[in-house]
């Protein structure tokens, strides 16, 4: 009785450690190869340094963005305090400096006669002070027309 008590035991523990033993060929895989997952990573690290390049190049486009409209609007305020000043301004040249936005920016206006006597043509051109010499060229030109009232 004893004995065949200890041949079930030893059966049991046999069967238990043969369900804890990991044969290579009856499992199924789990997992990654190394191969998969280098291949897995360099294409995530392509995707990453082109979502870096297109930060980039967003920030670039909202600051010139910035400076183009910041120009617009220097070159619309030379257009209005020419037409407030003088409603038919003297046909020539002029140019001038002024602030916006804490950066300064240099405008020259322009004024030519047109076909009609009292209508004059107005184009301004606006760069900015620190852009001068990087040869950026006109930050903005805008053109309008003054009449005598």
């Amino acid at each position: 009785m004893i004995s065949d008590l200890a041949n079930e035991l030893a059966v049991v523990a046999d069967g238990a450690a043969a369900d804890k033993r990991v044969t290579f060929g009856t499992w199924p895989a789990r997992g990654f190869t190394l191969l998969e997952v280098l291949v897995a990573l360099l294409l995530l690290s392509l995707a990453l340094a082109a979502l870096v390049r297109l930060a980039g190049l967003d920030a670039r486009a909202s600051a010139q963005l910035r400076e183009s409209t910041m120009a617009q609007w220097v070159a619309a305020n030379v257009l209005a305090e020419t037409r407030l000043r003088q409603p038919l301004p003297a046909i020539g040249n002029s140019n001038g400096e002024t602030t916006l936005g804490g950066q300064r920016w240099r405008w020259t206006l322009v004024v030519n006669a047109t076909d009609e006597a009292g209508i004059r043509r107005l184009d301004v051109d606006v760069v900015a002070v620190e852009a001068i010499n990087d040869k950026d060229g006109v930050a903005a030109h805008l053109t309008g027309f003054a009449s005598r009232p």
